[in-house]
């Protein structure tokens, strides 16, 4: 039996969704293998832990006297949840591995996996420069063009750049783009923040809202005639799987929070909610270079665990363009994978599983060189002081 703790929640506009993304795997995890160990971290990035996690009902009247406040040591073999008593630093929980259900910054974006990495502790998701390089989607697109994979043109600049100078990035934008556009923070997820601007003024306003989220703001041309295909990719190292693709239905003029999370009936299923067609209805031929593209994405970026890889098709042209790549996607994409015969408990085993293999892998690296530099600059040294 292995403890696993799983973390969700978060310093993050996403925070509501990462609770439902980790509380859905705790309840698909299977107890025969595995006890789950909630580690929740509230807005203003205090842990917790405790059984009360577990009910959904808990967050709307959260009490924190009826749950443990636990921290996380960096200390490299480090496995404990601790807590601080007046007795000094009390262990409540052991965790063997992580499970990270996080949306947004502070949890998808690298952080925390840098975290589980100075203390040995096996986890899913992508690595430190993975999941940032996909957080930032600025980033992420300039990596993308080096490896040959077909991006929108944009134009990219910081929220101080617009204030000062707003006619030369309103400039760039008509030049590269044109209008309609789509504007978005560039680090973010879940659609939020993310509007569409047909003129100057919409424009403005949208700047407003992407950059009253991130100081980064991504603009591109927008697809007036525009078909969405996801494709969710899993597996570690050269093991990877790719999942059924799907086709988002927007209510409206983009794909937004709403769609995606909120369009359930009122009962939030996380992704699963969404108005999808699965399969997607493209071509085969164009199913599978959506499928090898991903594998190319995921393996030139050294992601691992669940991501799913969102791209665009513009119809008129026939082109596709990749969207952006999320790193831990809502619900962890199970939904995909279900149709393949592969249902939510078995795509959990696969994610622990390769967060151990990863462990196994980096154990094979050399972290120690005989250097002896401070043999030679403490050599003649006297009182402990080096020569000048």
């Amino acid at each position: 039996m292995k403890d696993i703790g799983v973390f969700f929640g978060g310093r993050s506009a996403e925070h509501d969704v990462s609770i439902i993304t980790g509380l859905q795997l705790i309840e698909n995890m299977d107890r025969e293998k595995y006890r789950p160990v909630p580690v929740f971290i509230s807005s203003d990035g205090i842990w917790y832990t405790g059984d009360k996690l577990l009910n959904t009902a808990f967050y709307r009247n959260f009490d924190e006297k009826q749950v443990e406040k636990v921290f996380f040591s960096p200390v490299a073999g480090n496995k404990s949840l601790e807590k601080a008593g007046f007795f000094g630093i009390k262990e409540v929980a052991r965790i063997d591995a992580a499970v990270i259900a996080m949306h947004g910054m502070h949890g998808e974006d690298g952080t925390l996996q840098g975290l589980f990495e100075l203390a040995d502790m096996p986890y899913t998701s992508a690595n430190v420069a993975g999941s940032a390089v996909c957080m930032d989607k600025i980033i992420m697109k300039a990596a993308c063009i080096g490896f040959g994979i077909p991006v929108l043109p944009g134009v990219d600049f910081l929220r101080d750049e617009f204030e000062s100078d707003r006619e030369g990035v309103i400039s760039a934008v008509k030049e590269k783009c044109g209008f309609p556009v789509i504007v978005k923070p560039a680090n973010l997820g879940s659609s939020i923040g993310v509007s569409r601007a047909d003129d100057e003024a919409e424009f403005e306003r949208a700047v407003a809202l992407a950059g009253s989220y991130d100081r980064k703001i991504l603009v591109e041309r927008f697809i007036t005639n525009l078909k969405e295909i996801n494709c969710a990719v899993l597996g570690e190292g050269v093991d990877v799987m790719t999942g059924v693709c799907e086709e988002p239905v927007s209510s409206g003029k983009i794909l937004d929070f709403k769609d995606k999370y909120l369009s359930g009936g009122g009962k939030s299923e996380g992704m699963k909610s969404l108005s999808r067609k699965i399969p997607a209805e493209i071509p085969e031929e164009t199913d599978l270079k959506i499928k090898e593209l991903s594998k190319k994405i995921f393996r030139k970026l050294g992601l691992k665990g669940v991501v799913r890889i969102d791209y665009m098709i513009d119809t008129d042209s026939n082109e596709l363009y990749l969207n952006e790549i999320n790193s831990i996607p809502g619900s962890f994409a199970f939904y995909l994978y279900d149709p393949i015969g592969l249902p939510y408990k078995k795509l959990i085993d696969r994610l622990i599983d390769g967060a151990f293999a990863a462990m196994n892998e980096k154990k094979k690296n050399n972290f120690a060189y005989d250097s002896r530099i401070l043999d030679k600059v403490t050599k003649g040294a006297k009182a402990g002081k080096l020569n000048k």
